[in-house]
């Protein structure tokens, strides 16, 4: 058939591959047909026959380890200093987040969070003494995923940092977060600076204490009970957390009130909530957290328990194989950007927050959220084939 031929006659459409190419045809009205069809994995005979070979228990032990995530019930039971309940925090340990790295492998906002730390902390008093000591070899960085923690974007902890503590009552187990900072020149962005030391400083003087009151007041907060509320409200509780964020300020706001002796103090911390949209991401992730890792230790599940960027590599852990990290290179996003920019300008993806698509919400719940579905690339129809 010549060219000619060839588009002056009726169109027939076979998609192979991506289900959104045959949406599009179907709006113009072509005939088409989808082909179920994936490229193939490159797995060795060797390692198929292994896998055959323990199919029935493998699935056994997803079904076990869907069972304790299933059954989680994560609540916010109160906060502290990083210190006091991380298991493994020194003075010189700095949090961070993905898999494990190295200083000299590091990127950009992962370095500038640190050096932000490290002012924070009092332990360099100019970003140049602060870098000396982060190379010096004396801080001891490891993932937040290694200390029962998970920190969004850099994923900075350091010691004095307060946390929100939220324990899996169903099993037990604990996690941790550190506060969110709101938008703006932050540390997890990898922003330093005096206006970055204030704000920290505040949060850990004024915003921590009114908060640690408050939930000592109202008891037990039932983060599951919120994400499940928040999904109804538009929210998918990892890049929109509007609805998550406002049932949280109902819950929490009488308590402020009720036990907060200064006024002004109590507005600071209500208007900063309020004013945060993104306030509650810092509690989506850890209730995913702790709801996750009860699932840890089953031997022969192949259920991941951790998805995790550093800017640098993408890590996953697995409920059967420990603390064992599977990693491969960062990929760049295909986002929305600032005017100006492109991806070309982009770091590799990075942070903790992958832990809500991990429990099977954030990206693979975002047919719950449609105001954001352009905001993260796509369109409507994407976010209900995702979900």
């Amino acid at each position: 058939m010549s060219i000619q031929k060839l588009f002056s006659a009726p169109l027939q459409v076979v998609n192979v591959g991506i289900e959104a190419f045959k949406e599009t045809c179907e709006k113009f009205s072509p005939p088409s047909i989808q082909v179920d069809w994936r490229p193939p994995v490159d797995v060795s005979p060797e390692s198929e026959a292994i896998l055959a070979r323990h199919a029935t228990k493998i699935e056994k032990a997803n079904q076990k380890a869907m069972e304790i995530i299933l059954a989680g019930t994560p609540k916010l039971v109160g906060l502290d200093i990083a210190r006091n309940v991380i298991p493994g925090m020194t003075e010189n340990t700095i949090l961070h987040a993905g898999p494990p790295i190295t200083w000299d492998r590091m990127c950009g906002p992962m370095r500038g969070g640190i050096l932000a730390g490290l002012v924070y902390e009092g332990r360099a008093s100019t970003i140049e003494e602060a870098e000396k000591l982060a190379s010096s070899g004396k801080i001891q960085y490891a993932p937040c995923h290694e200390h029962g923690t998970v920190g969004p974007m850099a994923g900075i902890v350091t010691p004095s940092m307060p946390v929100m503590v939220i324990r899996n009552e169903k099993f037990g187990n604990t996690a941790f977060c550190t506060l969110n900072e709101g938008l703006g020149k932050v540390l997890r962005y990898g922003a330093f600076g005096d206006e970055v030391t204030t704000r920290l400083k505040w949060m850990e003087k004024t915003l921590y204490p009114v908060l640690k009151a408050a939930i000592a007041h109202s008891g037990p907060i039932d983060l599951k009970n919120l994400i499940a509320q928040a999904l109804h409200m538009g929210d998918e509780v990892h890049n929109r957390n509007r609805a998550g964020t406002s049932l949280l300020y109902r819950a929490i706001a009488p308590a402020i009130l009720a036990t907060c002796e200064s006024k002004e103090d109590a507005v600071a911390v209500l208007n900063f909530i309020n004013g945060n949209d993104h306030f509650f991401l810092n509690l989506s992730m850890p209730a995913c957290k702790a709801t996750l890792d009860a699932a840890r230790g089953i031997k022969g599940s192949s259920i991941a328990v951790v998805m995790a960027r550093n800017g640098t590599d993408f890590g996953i852990q697995l409920a059967g194989t420990g603390d064992l990290w599977f990693t491969a290179p960062a990929e760049v996003p295909d986002a929305l950007y600032f005017a100006g920019f492109t991806k070309d300008d982009a770091n590799p993806d990075i942070g903790d927050s992958a832990i809500t698509e991990t429990g099977g919400l954030g990206g693979f719940a975002i047919a719950a959220a449609p105001a954001i579905v352009q905001f993260v690339g796509g369109a409507a129809s994407d976010a209900l084939r995702y979900t």
